[in-house]
Protein backbone atom coordinates (compact mmCIF):
# COMPACT_ATOMS: atom_id res chain seq x y z
CA UNK A 1 0.00 0.00 0.00
CA UNK A 2 1.53 3.29 -1.09
CA UNK A 3 0.65 6.69 0.39
CA UNK A 4 -2.19 7.37 -3.18
CA UNK A 5 -4.03 5.09 -0.88
CA UNK A 6 -7.97 5.87 -1.11
CA UNK A 7 -10.32 4.98 1.70
CA UNK A 8 -14.01 4.69 0.57
CA UNK A 9 -16.10 4.79 3.52
CA UNK A 10 -19.71 3.08 3.96
CA UNK A 11 -21.03 6.76 5.05
CA UNK A 12 -19.97 9.82 3.46
CA UNK A 13 -19.19 11.27 6.74
CA UNK A 14 -16.66 9.70 9.58
CA UNK A 15 -16.97 13.06 12.16
CA UNK A 16 -18.69 13.17 15.00
CA UNK A 17 -22.97 13.30 14.29
CA UNK A 18 -24.14 15.10 17.40
CA UNK A 19 -27.24 16.63 16.59
CA UNK A 20 -28.67 18.11 13.60
CA UNK A 21 -24.91 19.13 12.41
CA UNK A 22 -21.72 17.63 13.02
CA UNK A 23 -19.68 18.27 16.21
CA UNK A 24 -16.58 20.28 15.45
CA UNK A 25 -15.26 18.76 18.34
CA UNK A 26 -14.48 15.14 18.31
CA UNK A 27 -12.50 14.73 22.16
CA UNK A 28 -12.69 17.33 24.82
CA UNK A 29 -10.93 17.32 28.20
CA UNK A 30 -11.92 20.21 30.94
CA UNK A 31 -9.24 20.36 33.88
CA UNK A 32 -8.91 16.54 33.60
CA UNK A 33 -7.51 14.96 36.53
CA UNK A 34 -6.42 11.46 37.04
CA UNK A 35 -4.39 10.11 39.56
CA UNK A 36 -2.61 6.27 40.67
CA UNK A 37 -1.37 5.27 44.16
CA UNK A 38 -2.04 6.14 47.47
CA UNK A 39 -0.38 8.40 49.97
CA UNK A 40 3.71 9.25 49.12
CA UNK A 41 3.26 6.75 46.32
CA UNK A 42 1.14 9.04 44.48
CA UNK A 43 1.51 9.97 40.83
CA UNK A 44 -1.18 12.09 39.24
CA UNK A 45 -1.17 10.75 35.55
CA UNK A 46 -3.27 14.04 34.25
CA UNK A 47 -2.57 16.82 36.05
CA UNK A 48 -5.64 19.37 34.96
CA UNK A 49 -5.24 18.93 31.44
CA UNK A 50 -7.72 20.90 28.91
CA UNK A 51 -7.95 19.63 25.55
CA UNK A 52 -9.87 20.25 22.10
CA UNK A 53 -9.23 18.13 19.18
CA UNK A 54 -11.39 19.07 15.89
CA UNK A 55 -13.37 16.40 14.05
CA UNK A 56 -11.88 14.88 11.34
CA UNK A 57 -7.83 15.40 12.08
CA UNK A 58 -5.56 12.84 13.26
CA UNK A 59 -3.67 14.01 16.30
CA UNK A 60 -0.36 12.59 17.76
CA UNK A 61 0.08 12.40 21.40
CA UNK A 62 4.00 11.85 23.01
CA UNK A 63 6.77 12.13 25.90
CA UNK A 64 8.79 10.85 28.10
CA UNK A 65 7.70 7.25 29.77
CA UNK A 66 4.99 8.14 32.39
CA UNK A 67 3.83 11.54 30.93
CA UNK A 68 0.78 10.43 31.11
CA UNK A 69 -0.05 9.80 27.29
CA UNK A 70 -1.66 6.21 27.67
CA UNK A 71 -3.62 7.52 30.65
CA UNK A 72 -5.05 10.55 28.31
CA UNK A 73 -6.01 8.04 25.43
CA UNK A 74 -7.77 6.24 28.15
CA UNK A 75 -9.26 8.42 29.96
CA UNK A 76 -10.48 10.07 26.49
CA UNK A 77 -11.96 7.20 24.90
CA UNK A 78 -14.03 5.95 28.26
CA UNK A 79 -12.09 3.40 29.03
CA UNK A 80 -10.69 4.46 32.35
CA UNK A 81 -12.54 7.30 34.25
CA UNK A 82 -11.50 10.41 35.68
CA UNK A 83 -11.14 11.50 39.26
CA UNK A 84 -11.98 15.31 38.38
CA UNK A 85 -12.66 17.34 35.61
CA UNK A 86 -14.60 16.53 32.46
CA UNK A 87 -14.19 14.13 29.20
CA UNK A 88 -17.02 14.54 26.41
CA UNK A 89 -16.87 12.71 23.32
CA UNK A 90 -18.45 13.90 20.07
CA UNK A 91 -20.55 16.52 22.16
CA UNK A 92 -21.88 14.09 24.49
CA UNK A 93 -20.61 14.08 28.30
CA UNK A 94 -19.59 10.59 29.22
CA UNK A 95 -17.99 11.69 32.26
CA UNK A 96 -18.74 9.30 35.22
CA UNK A 97 -20.86 7.25 32.43
CA UNK A 98 -22.02 3.86 33.76
CA UNK A 99 -20.79 0.79 32.04
CA UNK A 100 -23.85 0.33 30.22
CA UNK A 101 -23.52 4.03 28.32
CA UNK A 102 -19.76 3.21 28.05
CA UNK A 103 -20.41 0.26 26.42
CA UNK A 104 -22.83 1.28 23.66
CA UNK A 105 -20.44 4.26 23.67
CA UNK A 106 -17.00 1.61 22.74
CA UNK A 107 -19.36 -0.31 20.04
CA UNK A 108 -20.42 2.60 18.35
CA UNK A 109 -19.05 5.84 19.10
CA UNK A 110 -14.71 4.85 19.19
CA UNK A 111 -12.27 1.98 18.13
CA UNK A 112 -9.34 0.79 19.27
CA UNK A 113 -6.31 -0.23 17.43
CA UNK A 114 -3.23 -1.34 20.05
CA UNK A 115 0.14 -2.24 19.26
CA UNK A 116 0.22 -6.29 19.64
CA UNK A 117 -2.80 -6.14 17.08
CA UNK A 118 -4.95 -8.71 19.32
CA UNK A 119 -6.59 -10.89 16.85
CA UNK A 120 -8.12 -13.97 17.95
CA UNK A 121 -5.91 -16.66 16.73
CA UNK A 122 -8.27 -18.91 15.91
CA UNK A 123 -10.35 -16.86 13.65
CA UNK A 124 -10.15 -16.20 10.00
CA UNK A 125 -9.57 -12.07 9.14
CA UNK A 126 -13.19 -11.98 8.59
CA UNK A 127 -14.42 -13.54 11.47
CA UNK A 128 -12.19 -11.20 13.41
CA UNK A 129 -13.55 -8.08 11.42
CA UNK A 130 -16.81 -9.05 12.49
CA UNK A 131 -16.64 -9.51 16.20
CA UNK A 132 -17.77 -5.83 16.97
CA UNK A 133 -20.48 -5.99 15.05
CA UNK A 134 -21.69 -9.51 16.59
CA UNK A 135 -20.87 -8.62 20.07
CA UNK A 136 -23.11 -5.45 19.39
CA UNK A 137 -25.98 -7.27 18.66
CA UNK A 138 -25.81 -5.97 14.78
CA UNK A 139 -26.46 -8.12 11.83
CA UNK A 140 -23.14 -9.23 10.31
CA UNK A 141 -23.42 -8.73 6.57
CA UNK A 142 -20.66 -10.58 4.58
CA UNK A 143 -20.07 -8.07 2.27
CA UNK A 144 -19.48 -4.81 4.93
CA UNK A 145 -17.26 -7.41 6.62
CA UNK A 146 -15.22 -8.07 3.23
CA UNK A 147 -15.48 -4.19 2.29
CA UNK A 148 -13.08 -3.67 5.21
CA UNK A 149 -10.99 -5.86 4.62
CA UNK A 150 -10.65 -4.70 0.90
CA UNK A 151 -10.64 -0.98 2.28
CA UNK A 152 -7.38 -2.18 4.14
CA UNK A 153 -5.76 -3.71 0.89
CA UNK A 154 -6.68 -7.22 2.65
CA UNK A 155 -9.49 -8.32 0.08
CA UNK A 156 -7.68 -11.85 -0.79
CA UNK A 157 -6.75 -12.76 3.01
CA UNK A 158 -10.63 -12.83 4.50
CA UNK A 159 -10.03 -16.86 5.45
CA UNK A 160 -6.60 -16.52 6.56
CA UNK A 161 -5.78 -17.10 10.33
CA UNK A 162 -3.31 -14.42 12.02
CA UNK A 163 -0.56 -17.08 12.39
CA UNK A 164 -0.51 -16.96 8.15
CA UNK A 165 -0.21 -13.49 8.13
CA UNK A 166 2.52 -10.66 8.33
CA UNK A 167 2.57 -8.20 11.15
CA UNK A 168 1.56 -5.68 9.09
CA UNK A 169 -1.52 -7.23 7.26
CA UNK A 170 -2.34 -8.46 10.68
CA UNK A 171 -2.15 -4.86 12.32
CA UNK A 172 -4.19 -4.09 8.96
CA UNK A 173 -7.23 -6.61 10.13
CA UNK A 174 -7.03 -4.85 13.22
CA UNK A 175 -8.20 -1.56 11.72
CA UNK A 176 -10.25 -2.79 9.30
CA UNK A 177 -12.44 -4.65 12.90
CA UNK A 178 -12.26 -1.14 14.37
CA UNK A 179 -13.56 0.80 11.43
CA UNK A 180 -15.87 -1.88 10.33
CA UNK A 181 -19.17 -0.26 12.90
CA UNK A 182 -17.61 3.12 11.35
CA UNK A 183 -16.48 4.88 14.62
CA UNK A 184 -16.41 8.88 14.93
CA UNK A 185 -13.00 8.49 16.58
CA UNK A 186 -10.57 5.81 15.99
CA UNK A 187 -8.06 5.47 19.09
CA UNK A 188 -4.45 4.17 18.51
CA UNK A 189 -2.11 3.12 21.05
CA UNK A 190 1.21 2.77 19.23
CA UNK A 191 -0.09 1.45 16.33
CA UNK A 192 3.42 0.66 14.69
CA UNK A 193 5.39 -0.05 17.33
CA UNK A 194 5.33 -3.98 16.47
CA UNK A 195 6.25 -3.39 13.24
CA UNK A 196 9.06 -3.23 10.90
CA UNK A 197 9.78 -0.02 8.78
CA UNK A 198 7.84 -1.14 5.49
CA UNK A 199 4.65 -2.31 7.26
CA UNK A 200 4.61 0.52 9.15
CA UNK A 201 4.51 3.22 7.01
CA UNK A 202 2.07 0.87 5.10
CA UNK A 203 -0.16 1.13 8.35
CA UNK A 204 0.97 5.27 8.13
CA UNK A 205 -0.31 5.80 4.94
CA UNK A 206 -3.81 3.69 5.55
CA UNK A 207 -4.77 6.13 7.94
CA UNK A 208 -3.51 9.07 6.86
CA UNK A 209 -5.80 7.82 3.58
CA UNK A 210 -8.61 7.56 6.47
CA UNK A 211 -7.97 11.10 7.20
CA UNK A 212 -8.00 12.88 4.16
CA UNK A 213 -10.42 10.36 2.30
CA UNK A 214 -13.21 10.48 4.59
CA UNK A 215 -12.57 12.62 7.39
CA UNK A 216 -11.54 10.28 9.88
CA UNK A 217 -10.62 11.40 13.76
CA UNK A 218 -7.82 9.92 15.19
CA UNK A 219 -5.69 10.28 18.17
CA UNK A 220 -2.71 8.37 18.40
CA UNK A 221 -0.24 7.83 21.21
CA UNK A 222 3.26 6.97 20.06
CA UNK A 223 6.84 7.43 20.88
CA UNK A 224 8.16 7.63 17.34
CA UNK A 225 8.71 10.92 15.53
CA UNK A 226 8.30 9.57 11.84
CA UNK A 227 4.69 8.08 12.67
CA UNK A 228 4.35 11.07 14.39
CA UNK A 229 4.85 13.22 11.82
CA UNK A 230 1.91 11.65 9.83
CA UNK A 231 -0.35 13.32 12.05
CA UNK A 232 -1.68 17.12 11.68
CA UNK A 233 -0.71 17.42 15.06
CA UNK A 234 1.51 16.14 18.07
CA UNK A 235 0.49 17.56 21.42
CA UNK A 236 3.86 16.46 23.77
CA UNK A 237 3.09 16.00 27.61
CA UNK A 238 4.78 16.12 30.41
CA UNK A 239 4.79 14.97 34.13
CA UNK A 240 0.43 14.74 33.19
CA UNK A 241 0.44 18.03 31.34
CA UNK A 242 0.31 19.15 27.46
CA UNK A 243 3.59 21.36 27.63
CA UNK A 244 3.49 21.90 23.83
CA UNK A 245 1.81 21.30 20.11
CA UNK A 246 3.25 21.47 16.89
CA UNK A 247 1.17 21.65 13.75
CA UNK A 248 2.05 20.31 10.25
CA UNK A 249 5.33 18.44 11.84
CA UNK A 250 8.12 17.07 10.59
CA UNK A 251 10.37 13.96 12.21
CA UNK A 252 12.96 16.07 12.68
CA UNK A 253 11.04 18.93 14.85
CA UNK A 254 9.10 16.21 16.50
CA UNK A 255 12.29 14.15 17.67
CA UNK A 256 13.96 17.68 18.90
CA UNK A 257 11.11 18.23 20.82
CA UNK A 258 11.05 14.64 22.55
CA UNK A 259 14.74 14.91 23.29
CA UNK A 260 13.90 18.51 25.08
CA UNK A 261 11.32 17.15 27.29
CA UNK A 262 13.16 14.01 28.27
CA UNK A 263 16.07 15.86 29.19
Amino acid sequence: MGGNTQWKPDRPEAACAAGPRPDPVVVRLDRAVKTYGVGSAQVRALDGVDLSLAAGTWTAVMGPSGSGKSTLLHCAAGLDTLDAGRVALCGEDITGADDRRLTRLRRGTVGFVFQNFNLVASLSAEQNVALPLRLAGAGVRRERVRGALAEVGLADRGRHKPRELSGGQQQRVAIARAMVTRPAVLFADEPTGALDSTSARAVLALLRAMVDGAGQSIVMVTHDPMAASAADAVLFLSDGRVVDRLERPSANRVAERLASLEV
